[in-house]
């Protein structure tokens, strides 16, 4: 990649000749429309148009993956096609803009007729848009910092059941989760300012028994309130949780949107724990939509901390492989001056059984490792459930399986009788 262009990947699938379909691609967004115009001239082509830099095709398809597809009027039974096509455009077109940027790799080209599907891969900068943007504040060195982690996982919970508790009954559980010890506990992303359980006084009750347990026992959990809502309702609601000594903020990216992300993160002291509730119509269908690996770079470059990356053998439809392949994305930098690291959060039907492979596979222990059920049905209540977690981890440190480290740790022995392989 040139260093003042920007690349993009993708996969289609098409009944076009793929060459004429991956120009439709580059004309429809840059300088191009459907038919040739005045004024595209040939040098406001070299100047502005995008570039079709590589297409490889990969075989035939049988039938068009999604509807509405169109086919060549002179071919009575064309030829349907998947290809890998890699499109650039100048950063001159719209300068080092993530919100345009978006809009230039994945504005109108879902809807092309010419395409029964169609895939952004993944994406590649120039070095102008780490210059444009902060990335993230804290990211992994950050946030192991203020959760007093180092050297393993950070370990973790979610708030549950995940709406129906008031302010009281949230702040009641999240001092039996402090006192066993947990590192990281956030609110579910359903729960943000209902009437049954205001932001505000959530925020002062769960942070006034957190702080009564760290002076306690001189640990502190971390809290990841979900500040979800509007710009002055979340700069509002990061104010009061910085007043009250929490340590962290979460927003649903999806809902706040790019903007909204990036003016968070110009206002934010406290880590953004980001999630990404909603992924799924953005990625489950394979030949629509966005792979991870293209939308992380989105969010890390906007200021994301931490980003969700789902787990294995999770109650989702994504894959093992998509999962770890995600979170290694998030550990890979983005730019050599700016890296833009963040730590991947584990989530999803996660319980004592899958730390092993997590590490086996990850091969790092840069990560959250959040279970829901997994701590809070444990027969031993949140305690016995942390203590599992935390036994499981460390059997896949030390390289013993689960069945044998059990033999002399309880809590672990009955996380593998109550939860399925």
């Amino acid at each position: 990649m040139t260093i003042d262009r920007i690349e993009a990947d993708y996969l289609i699938e098409t009944s076009f000749p793929p060459e004429a379909a991956a120009e439709s691609m580059a004309g429809e967004q840059s300088s191009g429309t459907f038919l040739a115009i005045p004024g595209e001239t040939p040098e406001l082509k070299a100047r502005a148009a995008a570039r079709v830099e590589r297409l490889e095709v990969l075989g035939d398809a049988a039938a068009p993956s999604l509807p509405g597809s169109g086919s060549p009027r002179s071919a009575s039974e064309p030829r349907r096609v998947t290809a890998n096509v890699t499109l650039s455009w100048p950063v001159s077109n719209l300068g080092p803009s993530l919100p345009n940027l978006v809009a230039t790799v994945a504005g109108n080209l879902f809807e092309l007729k010419q395409f029964s599907g169609l895939r952004l891969l993944d994406i590649r900068m120039p070095a102008a848009f780490a210059d444009a943007y902060q990335g993230p504040q804290f990211g992994i060195d950050g946030t192991r910092r203020l959760a007093g982690v180092e050297g393993a996982p950070i370990l973790g919970t979610i708030i549950k059941p995940s709406v129906g508790f008031g302010p009281e009954e949230t702040a009641a559980l999240v001092e039996r989760l402090a006192l066993a010890g947990i590192d990281f506990i956030k609110d579910d992303e359903l729960q943000s300012d209902g009437p049954h359980c205001p932001f505000d006084e959530r925020a002062r009750a769960v942070m006034a028994v957190i702080n009564d347990v760290a002076q306690r026992t001189g640990k502190k959990a971390m809290f990841a309130f979900n500040l979800t809502g509007n710009l002055d309702q979340m700069k509002h609601r990061h104010d009061l949780v910085q007043s009250l000594g929490g340590t962290c903020i979460m927003a649903g990216l999806n809902s706040v949107g790019l903007v909204g992300m990036i003016e968070l993160r110009r206002h934010s002291a406290l880590p953004i724990h980001a999630h990404r509730n909603g992924w799924g119509y953005l990625s489950r269908h394979p030949m629509l939509g966005w792979s991870y690996i293209a939308w992380q770079k989105i969010w890390r470059l906007a200021g994301a901390d931490h980003m969700h990356v789902n787990g294995l053998r999770n109650k989702f439809a994504e894959s093992d492989d998509s999962v770890i392949a995600s979170a290694q994305a998030c550990l890979t930098p983005m730019f050599p001056a700016k890296p833009c690291i963040v730590m991947p959060v584990f989530s999803s039907g996660q319980t004592a059984r899958q730390a092993p492979d997590t590490y086996r596979r990850l091969r790092s222990l840069d990560l959250i490792y959040l279970a829901g059920g997994g701590i809070m049905a444990h027969p031993g209540g949140p305690a016995g459930g942390l203590a599992s977690i935390r036994e499981s981890w460390e059997a896949a440190i030390a390289n013993v399986p689960l069945e044998v480290y059990s033999r002399d740790h309880t809590a672990l022995a009955q996380a593998l009788e109550t939860f399925p392989s």
